[in-house]
């Protein structure tokens, strides 16, 4: 049940029909329809993925509780260890097993029948994570175990954020679970708002770019080296729109039912390097690797200076990398990352923050945006091949000398989308979202807002309701 199927646009108004006005002045009824609502969404993937996730929530919850209980030093790490154990364990089960298992076979050139039909349940890198901070969290006494049964299992599986992120951390979305929440006109529209911009970005800009890609990657032996350069271009805006424009839609959905939930993007086709990119781009996820896995490595490494902040950022992308799937693809992909990041921690550039012109960007800022733009791009081939081979083969084309020639592929109708994405960002990058327009007056407002409607009916592609993350 995607968030642009039909299915969806049918159950969501009713959800919040009876969510508000059956029972809006009912917080724990409301809480009750939430979790339904919820485990109905989820187990309209597939049923089985549903007990996972309540077994799973179930685990969590009584080993929160048993490590916020527990006063015994020794005890309470056990519990925590196996609180780890177990989240980290399913998500390598169901995610890794048979990745490690393939390449042990290969590495020592073993027959390999222990492959196993796993199917990848959905969402399990999201709610997993959600688990693990929950137990940190507990452990490290930044957050007490949550008694509340009801509040806890909506905190795992919320579904606006269940299936493609944002990662919510316990201290965010736990006390909002437990108050009162009041629907306001003005947080209505503005999550309309931002819903519309992200069915724009999904709809229009992603599922149009999606079929030239496809095409570009699946025949890039046939094509000439600034196709294939084209087309990771290309990837990168049809990435940006879908993920982004998922974003979109989960947090004003959530939104629409009364939460705040974590920001994702801010605007990271303006990056100046490849560390600004990252602190714009699936901010959930590396805020969350930041705080429990880079910041550890940094206090383990601190006697190595430079050397050190190195193998730590190193090793935090390589886990980004490997989060993304089980491919060595991923790994090299964050690999490269991380040895884009070795200049700047050279040069002391890591943590220092640029802001943008408010009018138009100048050269040297442009000229920024193009060279960590490129960066992306060349790692995004890495993303996109299903083996190192092939992306290897990518790069030799994209290295030959038809990287001189005219790119195929080249459609004036997706440039203009992008276009308008690009404008609309730049326009809103001091705001939370991109379609904050609210210096403009009512007139140009409303008639963006019927612009964009106009996109969606007339270009938009309603055939791939498919996200890209949803697969991570």
């Amino acid at each position: 049940m995607q968030f642009t199927s039909l299915v969806f646009i049918l159950f969501f108004p009713v959800v919040f029909a009876i969510y508000w006005w059956v029972l809006g002045k009912n917080l724990k009824a409301q809480n009750v329809f939430l979790l339904l609502a919820s485990y109905v969404f989820y187990a309209s993937w597939d049923w089985r993925f549903l007990i996972l996730l309540v077994v799973s929530s179930a685990v969590c919850y009584y080993l929160g509780l048993k490590i916020s209980e527990t006063q015994d030093s020794k005890k309470k790490k056990l519990w925590v260890n196996l609180g780890l154990l177990f989240s980290v364990g399913t998500l390598f089960y169901f995610k890794y097993f048979n990745f490690f298992i393939e390449s042990f076979a290969d590495l020592f050139g073993i027959k390999n029948d222990l492959t196993l039909k796993i199917i990848l349940p959905l969402g399990i890198s999201f709610y997993t994570f959600r688990m693990i901070s929950y137990i940190l969290d507990i452990k490290n006494n930044k957050l007490k175990a949550e008694t509340d049964t009801l509040a806890f299992f909506n905190y795992i599986s919320f579904f606006p954020s269940m299936t493609s992120g944002p990662i919510d951390k316990g201290g965010l979305l736990l006390p909002q679970l437990k108050k009162e929440r009041v629907f306001t006109v003005e947080n209505g529209s503005d999550a309309a708002r931002q819903i519309l911009l992200g069915a724009f970005k999904k709809l229009v800009v992603s599922n149009s770019i999606s079929p030239i890609t496809q095409n570009i990657f699946q025949n890039y032996e046939h094509l000439s080296g600034s196709t294939i350069a084209f087309g990771a271009v290309l990837f990168l805006f049809q990435m940006y729109a879908d993920f982004s424009g998922y974003s979109d839609m989960a947090i004003g959905i959530a939104k629409l039912l009364g939460f705040k939930t974590t920001k994702n993007f801010a605007f990271p086709l303006f990056a100046q390097n490849i560390a600004d990119y990252w602190r714009k781009w699936h901010i959930s996820l590396t805020s969350w690797l930041t705080e429990y896995v880079f910041t550890p490595l940094v206090i383990q490494f601190r006697d190595y200076d430079k050397k050190g902040l190195m193998l730590a950022v190193f090793l935090n992308f390589v886990i980004i990398g490997f989060w993304h799937g089980a491919n060595w693809t991923f790994i090299v992909y964050g690999a490269l990352q991380g040895l884009y990041y070795v200049p700047l921690v050279v040069n002391n550039q890591i943590n220092k923050k640029k802001k943008l012109s408010k009018t138009i960007p100048t050269f040297k800022e442009l000229g920024n945006i193009v060279c960590t733009m490129a960066m992306v791009c060349f790692a995004l081939v890495l993303f996109v091949a299903p083996s190192l081979k092939e992306a290897f083969g990518m790069y030799g084309r994209i290295f030959s000398l038809s990287l001189f020639s005219v790119p195929q592929f080249i459609k004036i109708k997706i440039l203009g989308l992008i276009a308008i994405v690009v404008l609309i960002d730049w326009i809103n990058k001091e705001q939370e979202h991109g379609l904050e327009i609210s210096r403009f007056k009512p007139i140009v407002r409303r008639s963006m807002y019927v612009f964009l409607i106009f996109l969606i009916m007339y270009y938009g592609v309603f055939g791939n309701g498919s996200f890209i993350y949803e697969q991570f």
